[in-house]
């Protein structure tokens, strides 16, 4: 078995278990979570440009589209467009707080279930809405289940993984939003030409993994931690046994047992967030999340079809574009799964901060240069610019895609878990949020500086994470505290014992 540090510099063994067959089934119905999100992502952005979508509910936008000179920089600038997108997120946002309060009272897959209904009503509102009230209303209970199912899936994960490979499970959510994101372009291109209902079939088909993820998440267990933070003690050390295939849990078990214990003290987790024993985990996450929007995804994800169309691919760019990096994307984030738990947390991140800064510099002054409002780039200087994409992307995929979700949810203490879990979240769907409403204004003002713009905060990434990101790889979820945050040369400042006497203690007769 390898071994980890302890706080003390010793070495002791890891806690004993198995891959079971059981864990695998129930990473993958949970991960059908992040399918539903990445398809959502994937498949808003096809059907708000299809026309028979913008002549039902964006007439205006549709004669734009038809009738305005084109604009390479702004043709897509409209804010009730941006606004239908972004809503989702704020709903989000919002839901993702009231999901930390379920998750905690009655469970990670109570959650899921809970998130799993909102899904498929979503998907229901949207598929058949007459009006655009019924399309925003769905978005937004849309919303709603994304705030449950991200809340619930990456917690699951890290607390149903073996140590040793929790950062490969828990990546298999952001593995499966790029399914998801690879699903939706496709049948995006072939919806397209199906009149005049090709886009209520793209919103539609959402509901075949909103079914899958409800009805499994019936299938699947509720994690150890959380059924012992209950008080489920017994049902908590079968549900150990049974995951980890071996009756040698007693070291493991009773780490979560002291865990919970510890929990159970906390009345007001969000008050005992602003502590400064919090302070570090919460920077940390809330930080990771502003970082992971802004690297500039949305920006490469963009331009995609413009520069591959720009390539010679005609009619068939905007599903080339959305395949070939769909593909960079998903197999990129199998490297991911592969690496995290040898080459560690920070390898990946450092490396793909050296490549997106290159990859958004290249494009940003090829694009200044050369890529005029009404022009276009030559056959070679658009293929650089198509290579670098990839590129891009790789890099992104591999590392702030799925990291950004992993390290938050596996650094905070059981006390503080699921509440600062809701402000990684929430964190994450109000830059989200943010990112939908404004870049396409941001891109028509800004053209091609807005690729230096994100450059900026890929270096400004590679400092915070040199410099204030420990590494966490190998580390019990349950022992980050004495292992991780108590040995960083600046974290530590922060690592002082509570007060017993606290108000956001229960107090003891």
């Amino acid at each position: 078995m390898p071994a980890v540090i302890t706080s003390h510099g010793s070495h002791v063994p890891e806690h004993d278990g198995k891959i079971t067959f059981y864990v695998i089934l129930c990473v993958i119905i949970s991960a059908f979570g992040g399918l539903l999100f990445g398809y959502d992502i994937g498949i808003s952005g096809g059907v708000t440009s299809m026309d028979d979508f913008l002549i039902e509910f964006f007439p205006a936008v549709y004669d734009k589209k038809k009738h305005a000179h084109e604009d390479n920089y702004c043709k897509y600038d409209n804010e009730y467009l941006q606004l239908f997108t972004s809503s989702l997120y704020i709903a989000a946002l919002v839901a993702s707080f009231a999901a930390s309060k379920v998750c905690s009272k009655f469970g990670r897959r109570t959650t899921l279930q809970i998130g799993s209904f909102f899904f498929v009503g979503g998907v229901a509102l949207q598929a058949g809405g007459i009006n655009l009230a019924m399309v925003v209303l769905g978005r937004i209970i849309l919303g709603c289940g994304v705030g449950f199912g991200n809340q619930a899936v990456p917690l699951f994960l890290s607390e149903l993984a073996p140590a040793r490979i929790r950062g490969a499970l828990n990546i298999c959510f952001q593995l499966f939003i790029t399914i998801g994101i690879l699903i939706a372009g496709i049948i995006n291109y072939f919806t397209a030409n199906i009149h005049p209902h090709g886009w209520r079939i793209s919103l539609g088909l959402a509901g075949v993994p909103a079914a899958i993820l409800l009805v499994g998440s019936f299938a699947i267990c509720e994690t150890p931690t959380s059924l012992i933070e209950r008080n489920q003690i017994d049902q908590g050390k079968a549900t150990l046994r049974r995951i980890r295939g071996t009756d040698n849990i007693t070291a493991e078990f009773d780490s979560i047992v002291a865990a919970s214990e510890a929990a159970r003290q906390v009345k007001n987790p969000f008050r005992k967030l602003m502590r400064p024993s919090s302070r570090p985990p919460l920077v940390i996450a809330i930080v990771l999340q502003v970082f992971q929007q802004f690297t500039g995804i949305n920006a490469i994800m963009f331009y995609a079809p413009v520069l591959f169309q720009t390539v010679g691919f005609g009619n068939n760019a905007a599903l080339l574009s959305t395949v070939i990096t769909g593909l960079v994307n998903m197999f990129s984030t199998l490297v991911s799964i592969y690496t995290v738990d040898k080459a560690g947390r920070r390898v990946l991140l450092l490396e793909a901060c050296v490549q997106m800064f290159i990859t958004q510099t290249v494009i940003g002054l090829l694009l200044l240069l050369h890529l005029k409002p009404a022009g276009s780039l030559n056959s070679t200087e658009a293929i650089v610019v198509v290579v670098f994409v990839c590129v891009y992307v790789m890099g992104f995929a591999w590392s702030w895609g799925p990291l950004g979700w992993l390290i938050p949810s596996e650094t905070f203490p059981l006390e503080t878990r699921t509440a600062g879990f809701a402000c990684a979240v929430s964190s994450n769907m109000l830059c989200t949020f943010i990112i939908a409403q404004a870049f396409l204004s941001m891109l028509c003002h800004m053209k091609a500086g807005i690729f230096f713009f994100f450059a900026s905060w890929i270096l400004v990434m590679g400092l915070f994470t040199l410099f204030l990101l420990p590494e966490t790889k190998g580390v019990p979820v349950d022992s980050m505290v004495e292992r991780v945050w108590k040995q960083h040369w600046f974290w530590k400042r922060y690592m002082i014992d509570d007060d017993e006497n606290d108000d956001d203690k229960v107090v003891k007769g």
